[in-house]
């Protein structure tokens, strides 16, 4: 007899936990409607997904209606800044209306740690997590991998470093989990003031010498946005001690991958002619998005 999967075990809150053979089961897929030849299928017609963005974002929120509408399902899109969250609504009750007038799975991004988890629990559809606070991003970690997978054929034995501001970085934390779980070391470089203290321990931190010499060189968006006065003293100094410059590109191995989350602030994290060097896989990562999240959506809905 078959077991029917939950709409807990369909969603996708985080990689923390996530098994190998999941992740792999997720990448497979994605590499399936990579290399599917048609654009739009009728795999989820009549299923309704609604994108719930209670933070704003333009890349994930692009990707992801782009993989729904792939996959032929009916999208809603949700912007907390015309909603009824303006006039006091909760959270909860937002997530919670949409789902009693029929959605199938909502694709959640919001600024407060540990609210989806909470959320997930009382709601009886699955949930996609496109991003929570500083805690983790895991269709993007799994579009970091799946574009690693890429390159090198696998994921075991591979060193990354992955620069920048780990302390606000929920990019970082999900491919710590994620690749490791998949056979990675996984190490991290950032100015004193940005390492994360909830890591402390779990991780460990090299020069940005040291970091240049990995396999895979992923640059995190300084995000100022998150930052408090006094944290960094300018982009200018941050770029001379952190980023990937010119000069430091002709450091990395030949085989070695340049690669960022994206949106890029050009020459701070990476130099501007050094987004699109023959060894960067920046604008490749967009472009796995749509598949991974495609693959995504589809187990959540199934």
């Amino acid at each position: 007899m078959i077991r029917t999967q939950t709409a807990a075990e369909r969603s996708l809150l985080g990689l923390k936990g996530m098994s190998k053979q999941e992740i792999e089961a997720i990448l497979e897929r994605a590499s399936y409607w990579a290399n599917y030849p048609v654009k739009v299928t009728g795999q989820l017609a009549g299923k309704f997904v609604a994108n719930m963005f209670f933070e704003n974002s333009t890349r994930t929120r692009f990707s992801f209606e782009l993989a729904e509408k792939r996959l032929g399902a009916e999208v809603l899109n949700f912007s907390a800044a015309v909603s009824s969250v303006q006039k006091g609504e909760s959270i909860y009750d937002t997530v919670r209306t949409l789902e009693s007038m029929g959605i199938d799975a909502g694709i959640i991004r919001l600024k407060p740690v540990g609210v989806l988890q909470e959320l997930a629990q009382k709601i009886r559809i699955p949930l996609i997590n496109a991003g929570d606070g500083n805690n983790e991003h895991p269709t993007q970690a799994l579009l970091d991998i799946y574009t690693m997978r890429q390159h090198f054929g696998e994921i075991q034995g591979l060193t990354v470093s992955i620069i920048g501001d780990i302390q606000h970085s929920r990019v970082a934390r999900s491919n710590l989990w994620g690749l490791r779980t998949m056979g990675a070391e996984v190490q991290f470089c950032a100015p004193p003031q940005m390492m994360a203290q909830d890591l402390e321990g779990q991780i460990r931190y090299v020069s940005i010498e040291e970091a240049l010499r990995a396999d895979v060189v992923m640059l995190l968006r300084l995000q100022l946005e998150r930052h408090e006065t006094g944290m960094i003293k300018s982009a200018e100094e941050y770029r001379e001690q952190y980023g990937l410059t010119a000069e430091r590109a002709k450091l990395l191995k030949p085989h070695a991958i340049i690669m960022h989350p994206a949106p890029v602030n050009r020459n701070v994290e990476i130099d501007d002619e050094v987004v699109e060097h023959e060894q960067s896989r920046i604008f490749t990562q967009i472009a796995n998005g749509v598949p991974i999240r495609m693959a995504v959506i589809e187990r959540a809905v199934g």
